[in-house]
């Protein structure tokens, strides 16, 4: 039989401003699994159903975060053998078919939250990423299997799904896609990609809490390239100027640039640690590695490393600017001093 079933949830996150008052959304709160607690939680909402460029009909559904993320989710159902999922998983994962309509059903969205959106940006920035969560999987008899079968029997098939890949890989590709499986229980299973992940869990319902971090590491590697691209254009202006001709009236202003400069720095700085602070874990030592696995595979702790380096760079430049800034003072009122002394010593002078 090898009967599986499930959904692909096609996620598109969108940077969209540095905060959303979800108050003003005037949104239900959500229940969210109780292993995990946001310390302020995202909002939901379904919109009326589209048809993608593909022909599946399908109803957008969409999370806000506090920290000026959107989530936008369209979630495809599927049923059939093995290979079919393989292919199903080839059309879809890391694949622009539905990105077009995605851009599009945000824009449209955003015009009714442009009130919630603090410091909105003029292009969002956006992330994808695929999840297909399988509600079953059978052997040939009939019956769920566990974990650890699923691995050894359709271990290759789950490489290809969460590549996105037609074809069979390598074994070295498989062994190393496959290292970043991990399972609480015999019967359930997650297997994190850079662009794609498998969760697997006889149980009904219990996949929430894994879906949930999933998204959530994917809105703090959006985070992180927001606060790199928001660095990256102050440094390079910083640096220009420290490197232009060396004249005294742009030493005279280093003080002003110095106080931009740390402004942004701490706007990053403020905005990292809330963006840090989002989430808790309650006791629950495997959704704690779940998330790390997670964010390990899709790449944050690479943009945060970026960020952090330039956060040190921008504190380096901020404390050269003020020492210079603080020597041209320095030397502008020594200066005067000695032409009022001057003036002084010339007007006792001539008197004489």
């Amino acid at each position: 039989m090898n009967h599986v079933q499930g959904i692909f949830h096609l996620q598109y996150f969108y940077e969209v401003g540095t905060e959303i008052d979800l108050d003003r959304l005037k949104l239900p709160p959500p229940t969210l699994p109780s292993p995990i607690r946001f310390e302020s939680p995202p909002l939901e909402e379904s919109l009326p159903p589209i048809t993608l460029p593909s022909g599946d009909s399908v109803t957008p559904h969409l999370r806000y975060f506090s920290y000026g993320v959107v989530c936008l989710e369209f979630h495809l159902p599927f049923a059939g053998p093995w290979d079919a999922l393989v292919a199903f998983a080839a059309q879809w994962v890391d694949s622009d078919a539905a990105d077009l309509t995605a851009d599009q059903t945000l824009q449209a969205r955003l015009a009714h939250l442009a009130p919630a959106i603090k410091k909105p940006l003029e292009k969002p920035l956006r992330e994808d990423y695929t999840i297909v969560e399988l509600h079953q999987a059978l052997d040939n008899q009939g019956q769920p299997l566990a974990a650890a079968d699923l691995l050894l029997l359709h271990g290759p098939a789950i490489v290809q799904i969460v590549r996105g890949e037609p074809l069979p890989l390598s074994a070295g590709e498989q062994a190393e896609v496959l290292a970043s499986s991990m399972s609480d229980t015999p019967g359930d299973l997650l297997v994190v990609g850079y662009a794609a992940a498998l969760v697997y869990d006889q149980e009904p319902n219990a996949t929430l809490p894994v879906l949930q971090l999933l998204a959530y590491a994917n809105t703090q590697l959006l985070e992180y390239r927001f606060y790199d691209d928001l660095l990256a254009p102050v440094l390079a202006d910083v640096s220009h100027r420290l490197t232009a001709r060396n004249r005294f009236w742009n030493h005279w202003r280093g003080g002003r640039e110095a106080a931009k400069l740390s402004a942004v720095q701490l706007e990053v700085m403020e905005l990292t640690e809330k963006t840090d602070n989002a989430i808790k874990f309650l006791s629950d030592m495997f959704y704690s590695r779940a998330y790390k696995l997670a964010s390990t595979r899709i790449g944050v702790p690479d943009y945060r490393r970026l960020v952090e380096a330039k956060l040190h760079v921008a504190g380096e430049l901020y404390k050269f600017m003020t020492d210079r800034s603080h020597q041209t003072s320095a030397f502008v009122l020594e200066l005067t001093v000695v032409i009022i002394l001057i003036i002084d010593l010339t007007v006792l002078f001539t008197r004489h």
